[in-house]
């Protein structure tokens, strides 16, 4: 009766982690919250909050409003690297949940295995090489397929199952067992605690996550020379966020600036 209690509760947990997987996981949660809150803070840090971060938000347009995490991820290489680790598991996890890994032997299906393990973390890579250089790029892509061969290797053993499956008849070493539970750990530090982090970091040190430009902003019968943060074009001019005036300003006669830094980072604060 014991050993019963103990595998239904096996099976229970097992479950579980399929649910999860098909719902994205943990991961998917983070993910949403990062989506919305990050750039909200970020915009309101930077600029003083309260009306003033909703004259950006307005002054950008909804349609923008993800520039500002774009732009953040663009600016942070580490940030920009962790959030590419961990959509490229949650992505992997929720398509191995309904089936996408092929099961059992057989060259064909060991390549295809290889395939759906390797393509992503190799895109990842690249992408982020191209923004941070090789070495960057190297370690995401590194990174992005460990926790995908994790994910492989749950699946394959039968310790979790895709919809539609009931065993799996692979059975690894004990190292690569190991190495998979260390997998989650690892999956887990990277999804709920890493990026968060990073993510609110990013969003509190002061910079801007756009360019800031110098230009003639005319207001009545007088025009001065002014720093805005781009918030778009229009024509050949700029609307952007005044730094010198705490407003909403067109720009005319811009030059970009090459220093970022609106405020000291909030923890020198």
């Amino acid at each position: 009766m014991e050993a019963s209690g103990d595998g239904s509760a096996g099976a229970d947990e097992e479950e579980a982690d399929q649910s999860a997987d098909r719902k994205g996981g943990p991961g998917h949660t983070v993910l949403l919250a990062v989506a919305l809150a990050v750039p909200v803070t970020k915009v309101a840090y930077t600029v003083g909050g309260g009306a003033a971060a909703r004259d950006v938000f307005i002054g950008m347009e909804p349609a923008n409003w993800p520039d500002v995490l774009i732009g953040m991820v663009l600016t942070d290489p580490l940030l920009a690297s962790v959030l590419a680790v961990v959509v490229s598991r949650v992505v992997f996890a929720l398509f191995a949940a309904r089936g996408a890994v092929p099961a059992g032997g057989g060259v064909p299906r060991a390549l295809q295995r290889a395939a759906l393990t390797l393509v992503n973390p190799v895109a990842t890579g690249v992408v982020v090489a191209c923004f941070f250089g090789p070495w960057w790029g190297l370690g995401t892509g590194l990174t992005a397929y460990a926790l995908r061969k994790g994910v492989v290797v749950e699946y394959r053993t039968g310790r979790r199952r895709p919809r539609g499956h009931r065993h799996g008849g692979y059975r690894p070493s004990r190292g690569l067992r190991r190495a998979a539970a260390l997998e989650q750990w690892v999956a887990l530090g990277l999804t709920a605690l890493a990026l968060p982090v990073l993510a609110f970091v990013a969003a509190l040190d002061g910079q801007a996550w756009t360019s800031i430009v110098r230009c003639q902003v005319t207001d009545g019968t007088r025009t001065e020379n002014n720093r805005l943060i781009e918030l778009g074009r229009k024509g050949n001019g700029v609307v952007g966020w005044n730094l010198d005036k705490d407003e909403i300003s067109n720009g005319a006669g811009c030059a970009g600036e090459e220093s970022l830094y609106v405020r000291e980072p909030w923890w020198r604060g």
